[in-house]
C-alpha cells in the first residue's frame, strides 16, 4: 500500500488538490469533500496507469507540518 501527501487549496470558487510525489496528478471540486474524493480517484488512476505502463510507482517523500508564529 502506498500513501501520498495531498495538498488541498481553497480557490475563489472551488478547491484544488495535488500530490507533490505524483507530478501532473491533480483534481478539483466544488467542495473540500468533493476534491478529496476526486483526488483519491485521480491517484488510483494515476498509479494504475504507471503500473500498466510498467513504470515504478514513486515512493512518497513529502510531509507536511504546520508552524505556529
Amino acid at each position: 500500500m502506498n500513501r501520498f501527501l495531498v495538498v488541498i487549496e481553497k480557490a475563489e470558487n472551488n478547491y484544488s488538490a495535488y500530490s507533490p510525489d505524483l507530478p501532473e496528478c491533480i483534481a478539483t471540486g466544488a467542495t473540500r469533500g468533493e476534491v478529496e474524493k476526486n483526488m483519491h480517484e485521480a491517484i488510483e488512476m494515476h498509479v494504475a496507469g504507471l503500473k500498466e505502463d510498467h513504470q515504478s510507482v514513486p515512493t512518497s517523500r513529502s510531509f507536511a507540518e504546520y508552524v505556529a508564529v
